[in-house]
């Protein structure tokens, strides 16, 4: 697909909207006036006429309007191409002109500066979003906004990274290590992050933030023994000022890699929310996905969790994974409501570009978007008679049906992190491979980044170069306060 951008500099925004009807196309951005090829997308700015012609699957649409110079000329254009690409494709889009990873925030802001009814009409009539993901965004927001408002100023979270995997899942593009290769690095990764949880804490202590959520992520961190989840857990607590903490979550992710000796390290330690994810409890789609566990595993990962005492656990699935159908998703979605679980994620399969999936070209098609739209329809009927409301709510660049994941959550059960690290609320300490520090200015959007290494091995050999590049957390602060 090519997408012609002359005369203007919309290229971004323009680009993700063309993806989002076209999401199996590779897209070429052309900004010099040649002859069209077609299947493409045209778009020009010209004296004061907005241009857009599109040519494909054997169609051809073409809108033009004036503007002045007051005008969102962004806006209009994206409009205009919204329109034809829907005459073409003969569909619309649920979150309409919206392609951004943050709609909730954006009606927050609109919420906060124009009122919630302006940002209501404005999400509808302007941006084009459905009546269905309105009022999800609109119940969200509200339940976001109480959790938003316990954070201050000095307010942080800290997260952890635990890079290694069991196996590799199809669709994951993380950088995440399988133990069967990675197994020799377990041991200095460990050694070398308890030194950065130190030395963070040292610079959060000397500043005198608080510390108000934990969170142990990864790739897969019950990989880890039970004595390194002890050390990471114990490491933090015995470092850090707890005082304030309200939330300390670790991902188990994967069932085959929970023990009941790893459960009871997790929980000695004070951690108080864990997150067992299946993914699907269809057995014949676990193994299509690269999973090395059976939905009979879950149940008895979930079921001890919760006999050993475990207060808040979440659950995650994956709406549209290979093989998936309706009806045994809806089965999925039925047995976790009857495991009764604190929290549940419901994603939307994203086709990553360097997941297993992508590089096998499986292909997004009508019918599969139609299915992952129903998946999601039952699954947010099912919660919500079930006790459970929305908390926060991501997208993703090409989502089958261009759609969203959402979290649920029982009342007093809401996954606090997630909320803070998807809206930015505030600073985000990060530790570990991949990790990547936010240092955000409460009450405003000015957000600075601190990357550490990527992989295991960089991540153990180039320490002392990231220990030095996190000094700049001082530096943030100084002009903060």
């Amino acid at each position: 697909m090519n997408l012609y951008i002359i005369n203007h500099s919309f290229a971004y925004e323009l680009e993700n909207l063309t993806r989002a009807f076209f999401p199996n196309e590779k897209i070429k951005v052309i900004k010099e006036i040649s002859p069209l090829e077609a299947p493409f997308v045209y778009t020009e700015v010209s004296d004061k006429t907005l241009i857009v012609k599109v040519s494909a699957d054997g169609k051809n649409e073409a809108l033009s309007r004036d503007f002045s110079e007051s005008d969102d000329k962004e806006l209009f254009l994206a409009t205009l191409m919204y329109k034809c690409l829907s005459k073409i494709c003969n569909r619309t889009l649920p979150w309409g002109l919206l392609t951004g990873v943050r709609p909730i925030k954006l009606f927050r802001r609109l919420s906060d500066t124009e009122g919630r009814e302006s940002a209501e009409k404005y999400f509808k009539d302007t941006l084009l979003v459905s009546d269905s993901k309105l009022s999800l965004a609109k119940t969200t927001e509200a339940n976001e906004r109480k959790i938003l408002e316990l954070s201050q100023k000095d307010s942080f979270s800290l997260y952890i990274s635990i890079p290694f995997c069991p196996t590799r899942c199809n669709y994951c593009s993380f950088v995440s290590q399988s133990v069967e290769k990675a197994k020799h690095l377990i041991k200095p990764y460990v050694d070398i992050l308890l030194e950065e949880i130190k030395e963070t804490a040292e610079i959060a202590n000397a500043l005198k933030l608080r510390l108000e959520t934990v969170y142990i992520g990864g790739g897969t961190p019950t990989t880890l023994s039970a004595e390194d989840l002890s050390r990471v857990i114990n490491t933090v607590n015995s470092n850090f000022d707890m005082s304030y903490l309200r939330e300390f979550t670790i991902e188990a992710g994967r069932p085959d890699t929970i023990t009941e000796e790893k459960l009871r390290a997790i929980l000695s330690s004070g951690c108080d929310r864990l997150s067992i994810n299946p993914q699907t409890l269809n057995d014949k789609v676990l193994e299509a996905i690269g999973r090395k566990h059976t939905a009979e595993e879950f149940y008895s990962a979930f079921n001890l969790a919760k006999k050993l005492g475990f207060k808040h656990i979440n659950t995650d699935l994956i709406a549209g994974l290979d093989g998936d159908t309706t009806e045994s998703f809806k089965n999925t979605v039925d047995g976790i409501i009857t495991l009764n679980p604190e929290s549940v994620t419901i994603h939307t399969l994203s086709m990553k570009r360097s997941s297993f999936i992508t590089a096998e070209n499986k292909l997004i098609t009508e019918q599969g978007n139609s299915s992952v739209s129903d998946m999601l329809n039952f699954g947010y009927s099912r919660l919500s008679e079930s006790g459970f409301r929305p908390y926060y709510l991501y997208r993703q660049s090409k989502m089958l049906g261009n759609l969203e994941n959402t979290g649920w959550a029982k009342e007093g059960f809401d996954g606090l992190y997630n909320v803070y690290i998807m809206d930015e609320t505030h600073t985000i300490l990060a530790c570990g491979a991949g990790a990547v520090t936010k240092l955000k200015t409460f009450g405003s959007e000015h957000l600075e980044r601190i990357f550490n290494f990527k992989y295991p091995y960089e991540y153990i050999d180039r320490y002392s170069e990231l220990s030095q590049r996190k000094q700049a957390i001082c530096e943030f602060y100084k002009t903060y306060f």
